[in-house]
């Protein structure tokens, strides 16, 4: 069958079941219940330390089949996923399914764990390095599943994705099972995206390496959601956190577009007291906060929040009283982790709380601009970051598509070429975050509107800035460059593509090895 995008979607999928294809970013009603984990009792004198892994995997006990979820604010320097899957193999458990709300090349022993069926299916939201590479090579028989954000808080709340045992990398806790991220040799800052999985899973572990007196304070975590605490030698190491750039782009190509995508938002009317904003924690991005902040010194404007992954840059912002508020459900960086430590208005949110489309309203519903990147966009203004130029999977949607569907205005922020191949293209490879919420693309050549905003549109030549059709800017990159050759991939599903909502946006199939 084909979604309303028009892409191909098996109605049927190995190791998932009856799909129900996407249909629209609002379409979908909530027709389901939240889940309820077991009820627990815990007597006065019981005690939740546990010696080691091994002992936790027999006490729970963890069995052949069982789902094991894990969170990323380690990112790149996380050391509980191969610890706790190194003891799984250990004592020769077999068909796993691993539900990390990230996977980073640290986690590149999951292909080995995958290959002797140890681990039989993923679950996550971004996926880069090899473990990425192996899937989009056919790694396992089933595809992974990729979601976003705010669809894995709205799967594990509705019981869509079922949470054996959550481990929680903890980079403090005591022996009752209270837990912070601000704490010990490991801070790791905000633990949002465990929030979901702590709240929701059968079994709780919270693995630590940093025991503090009881009663922890803060308390990220609480007591009452957490079974058992193992002490080991080390979590992670937080300088993985830093990954990529989180510095402003010194590119003259890049400021230019940063420099256009403040102007964008300015035009639109939003640099006004009360202005909301989200930006990732790319040298571009940043960049346009830069921007963004001088015009509002300017005018002397406050905003009310910043949203999202958190870094430095906003937390200056915040410091500054150029923002009122920051909303973190992920720290970037380790001025990140030092503020939500110390400041009362740098506030730690949960995955739901940030971007579920299931509950009484989330955080990105809030937002009034929002700047993203893109791998590709099609021409309709649907965008791929799940899939790089060769098919592989290099990414995935994050917080992407729920920062989109939430925003007054959703900016692109990309160069016309990307590694000498046009961004613009008929059809992405990966359609990530549907057309219908982007509502602008902005190029160092120019940028193009989506015609569902009109009013944008006309803002937009108002204010003088370098608008032009998409199709324009698309014939522009092809004249420079070429038109790209399509990617030959196979018929094997290697990874379906949820939208928010549960619905199925795209699929990715193999590429060859």
């Amino acid at each position: 069958m084909k979604n309303t995008l028009g892409r191909e979607i098996p109605e049927k999928i190995a190791g998932i079941g009856e799909v129900k294809a996407f249909a629209g970013a609002f379409t979908t009603p909530p027709m389901m219940n939240r889940q309820a984990p077991k009820v627990k009792s815990v007597r006065p004198a019981d005690s939740k330390l546990i010696d080691s892994l091994e002992e936790v995997f027999r006490k729970i006990p963890v069995v052949d089949g069982m789902t094991l979820s894990f969170h990323h604010h380690f990112r790149n320097g996380d050391g509980v996923v191969n610890m706790v899957l190194a003891t799984a193999a250990k004592l020769g458990l077999k068909n796993l399914k691993v539900a990390l709300s990230s996977v980073f090349p640290v986690h590149a022993s999951i292909i080995e764990h995958a290959k002797n069926g140890v681990v039989t299916a993923l679950d996550t939201n971004y996926m880069s390095g090899p473990v990425a590479k192996a899937v989009s090579q056919g790694l396992f028989e089933t595809p992974v599943v990729l979601r976003t954000h705010g669809g894995r808080g709205r799967a594990i709340e509705c019981g869509q994705l079922k949470i054996d045992v959550a481990f929680i990398a903890a980079p403090a806790a005591d022996e009752y099972g209270n837990i912070n991220g601000v704490q010990g040799p490991a801070a790791c800052g905000s633990l949002g995206y465990a929030f979901p999985d702590a709240q929701y899973a059968d079994h709780v572990v919270a693995v630590t390496d940093y025991m503090a007196e009881y009663p922890l304070s803060p308390i990220s975590i609480p007591q009452t959601r957490v079974d058992y605490v193992v002490k080991v030698d080390s979590v992670g190491d937080p300088k993985g956190i830093v990954s990529g750039t989180t510095r402003i782009t010194k590119d003259p190509v890049g400021l230019k577009i940063a420099e256009t995508a403040a102007k964008v938002i300015q035009a639109a009317g939003l640099i006004k007291n009360g202005f909301s904003f989200q930006t990732g924690a790319g040298g571009a991005s940043l960049a346009t906060a830069s921007f963004v902040r001088k015009m509002m010194e300017k005018d002397q404007v406050t905003g009310s929040f910043a949203l999202g992954g958190i870094t430095g840059y906003m937390v200056d912002m915040l410091e500054k009283g150029l923002f009122k508020k920051l909303m973190d459900v992920q720290g970037f960086d380790l001025e990140a982790i030092k503020s939500i430590a110390t400041n009362p208005n740098h506030l730690e949110i949960g995955a739901d709380f940030y971007a579920s489309p299931f509950n009484a309203g989330c955080a990105v519903n809030q937002l009034d601009a929002v700047i993203l990147g893109a791998t590709e966009m099609d021409t309709d203004f649907n965008v791929n970051v799940v899939t790089g130029s060769d098919g592989v999977i290099m990414g995935g949607s994050g917080g992407h598509a729920d920062a989109a569907a939430g925003a007054k205005v959703t900016i692109i922020v990309a160069n016309l070429l990307r590694g000498r191949l046009p961004i613009i293209v008929d059809q992405v490879l990966t359609a990530t975050t549907p057309g219908e919420t982007i509502d602008v693309l902005v190029t160092e050549r120019g940028i193009a509107v989506n015609p569902r905003r009109i009013d944008l549109k006309e803002k937009m030549l108002a204010a003088g800035l370098p608008v032009k059709d998409i199709q324009e800017l698309k014939k522009l990159a092809e004249q420079i460059a070429g038109v790209p050759k399509q990617i030959k991939t196979g018929e094997k599903i290697v990874a379906v593509v949820e939208y928010r909502d549960g619905t199925i946006i795209d699929v990715v199939r193999q590429v060859e090895g």
